[in-house]
């Protein structure tokens, strides 16, 4: 696993020395108050303020979400996330991009719950036309209950860019013979909620209610990109990524990895053609 790891990281970074994200400036949101930007989704009751910070509670009762109140068509989105402590096992926080209907994209932060002493695994996803099955999950280099942290997802015409501190965690590019997800507006949501069926340990180890509540704190949540419904057709600026980001990347793979659907042969006997490349 090891050695395949960092065989694809370096496949990886030779990629990187010439990445361009693209990032259309026709809607500038940073900075903006929450309310402007968000509502919440479901379970109001559960969203609760403290000055800038914004928290939902997972309780037994029910967890809460919230959501953007517009689309967007590329771009950038991030928020600083700090999650609960202690014993979370069961318990997913969720930051994402998504579209509406069977046939929707999405993009995934899913947070996965632990018990105390445990690392809480990030999970990354990429939905296509509706399908996911891409995931990947790193240990993070940092204890994320700790502090408020940055997780960011840069969206262009080209690449999804999944990132943690400006630290690149993931990338999912557009390739000849696979549909990239360029065509559809997402919303930005978020939400805590009960997932023990899956997220601990394939769902061996459920919530201990006993540690009940589970509050996911938010601060500093960034909007930019094409507003309402967008088209997405202006571009215009072209940053390239720096070799830096792109060791940063090699580094994260290397050293953080513990799960990649492409070496999942249990799961996919043949490896998906994008693992391929």
């Amino acid at each position: 696993m090891a050695d395949r790891t960092r065989h694809r990281a370096g496949i990886v970074s030779i990629f990187f020395l010439s990445f361009l994200i693209f990032i259309s400036s026709s809607v500038f949101v940073n900075g903006s108050s929450f309310d402007e930007l968000f509502e919440p989704s479901w379970a109001a009751d559960h969203l609760l303020r403290d000055g800038d910070v914004v928290n939902l509670k997972l309780d037994r009762s029910t967890g809460a979400g919230f959501g953007s109140k517009n689309k967007y068509l590329f771009g950038r989105v991030s928020a600083e996330i700090k999650l609960p402590a202690g014993d979370t096992a069961g318990t997913v926080t969720a930051f994402y991009m998504s579209s509406e209907g069977p046939s929707h994209h999405e993009f995934d932060f899913e947070f996965l719950g632990n018990t105390s002493g445990e690392p809480i695994l990030l999970q990354t996803n990429v939905y296509v036309d509706g399908t996911g099955n891409r995931e990947q999950r790193i240990d993070l280099w940092f204890d994320p209950r700790a502090d408020f942290h940055r997780y960011g997802i840069a969206w262009s015409r080209n690449w999804v860019v999944f990132e943690v501190d400006e630290t690149p965690v993931r990338v999912f590019r557009r390739m000849t013979g696979r549909r990239f997800p360029d065509d559809q507006a997402m919303g930005v949501y978020s939400s805590v909620w009960n997932a023990e069926e899956w997220a601990t340990r394939g769902g061996q180890v459920k919530v201990d209610w006993g540690h009940a509540p589970f509050v996911t704190s938010y601060r500093g949540l960034s909007v930019v990109g094409a507003g309402g419904s967008g088209d997405g057709g202006r571009v215009d600026k072209e940053e390239e990524m720096s070799v830096h980001q792109s060791h940063q990347l090699v580094w994260v793979r290397a050293h953080h990895l513990v799960y990649d659907y492409c070496f999942d042969r249990q799961r996919f006997p043949v490896s998906p053609p994008e693992c391929r490349a």
